[in-house]
């Protein structure tokens, strides 16, 4: 495959640029989920989606995507409201009202769909396709159906940023402003809904809630700013789509959603690990750091106990204590030296005046903590 196939073979066009909008809008949405600790949100409603995709084909009787969809959207909503009634109404916690409307739809859809499966015109159905999603039946249609959503969708954002911020970080200051906050619940689940359904025929049931929550999860790591956050978080999803499109697209027998979740696995491990200000790598450095400057401040402090009963302390004064330093390295105080607080001569080591303010601050720092 080459960048000039991207320009002639439509169906690659397509699914390309269906996987990057899908990508986007997945990211952008699913930073709210993330936010709101409802990361199992995505999973729940992709599973309830099943049985209304199974509905609507015996309603029907024909495999046509507007109808599937419209089923999976109400079948979503449905177990959605379900989701916030159980939690609302019963003792229950979010998780296990997640679980439970999870199995209760996905085992109903699976039971619906073994029945499909020995109906007459079973053969029409395909419908075990959106289980596991598969990108090559997208169309123009859907792309453009996915970007007027996207596009809604960063304007309904816009208008209600104010209101969706402080909704996420601070529910009951919201409701005391004045704004109606089950409204806003309900618009940014509604969209939600909307972006799982429209990826169930790329990426599947199982695996579209990773797909929401994934290019978020990995963005999160990079900033504290909302609004940084959704972007990155588009623009991973939207990367997600496009290069996992074109590793399926290079290889035969590689299913395109399956290779696009993994590609966003990969943006999240990188985002673990390489992040300056969470990243597991930039944590152990400064862990590290900081170890090694409480090693140097101990060591200092050790000294200036020394120094400060010396009988002249406005010299540096010369210490033998080469032999006295258990368990101090002398590199420890080779990097003391360099910073210019002691200073080495031959076997004997002596503390500068500056090193003597330094150690005096430290000291006298502690004093007041422990005070």
């Amino acid at each position: 495959m080459t960048l000039s196939d991207f320009f002639t073979d439509y169906t690659l066009r397509t699914i390309t640029l269906g996987t990057a909008i899908l990508g986007a809008i997945c990211g952008m949405l699913g930073s709210f989920a993330v936010l709101r600790k409802q990361s199992l949100l995505g999973d729940a409603i992709s599973h309830a989606a099943l049985p209304g995709i199974a509905i609507a084909f015996l309603i029907t009787g024909v495999k046509d995507a507007n109808y599937i969809l419209i089923g999976a959207l109400v079948s979503g909503l449905v177990g959605t409201f379900w989701i916030k009634g159980i939690v609302k109404r019963t003792r229950l916690k979010s998780d296990t009202a997640l679980g439970l409307i999870l199995s209760l739809f996905f085992g109903f859809g699976m039971l619906l769909l073994t029945f499909i499966q020995k109906m007459p015109n079973s053969n029409q159905a395909g419908l075990d396709k959106y289980l596991f999603g598969q990108a090559a039946t997208l169309v123009e249609k859907d792309v453009w159906i996915m970007a007027v959503v996207t596009g809604i969708s960063l304007l309904v954002l816009l208008l209600f940023w104010k209101e969706l911020k402080l909704l996420l970080f601070d529910a009951d200051y919201t409701k005391t402003l004045g704004f109606n906050t089950r409204f806003l619940d309900v618009l940014i689940t509604t969209f939600i809904v909307l972006a799982i359904v429209l990826g169930l025929q790329t990426v599947g049931v199982v695996l579209m809630s990773a797909m929401l929550l994934a290019p978020a999860a990995a963005a999160r790591q990079w900033t504290n700013s909302l609004g940084v956050m959704i972007t990155l978080a588009s623009v991973f999803g939207a990367l997600s789509g496009v290069f996992g499109t074109a590793i399926s697209a290079s290889e035969n027998n590689l299913s395109t959603g399956p290779v696009i979740v993994l590609v966003a696995a990969f943006f999240v491990i990188v985002s673990f690990i390489f992040s300056p200000g969470r990243g597991l790598l930039f944590r152990e450095i400064r862990f590290r750091r900081n170890r090694r400057e409480l090693h140097l401040k101990k060591t200092l402090t050790f000294m200036y106990h020394i120094a400060k009963n010396h009988e002249n302390v406005s010299h540096p004064h010369a210490i033998r204590i080469l032999n006295n330093f258990q368990g101090f390295t002398r590199k420890t105080l080779t990097k003391l030296e360099e910073q210019q607080l002691i200073e080495i001569q031959g076997t004997d080591w002596a503390m500068t005046e500056k090193g003597y303010v330094e150690a005096e601050s430290i000291f006298n720092q502690i004093g007041k903590e422990n005070d």
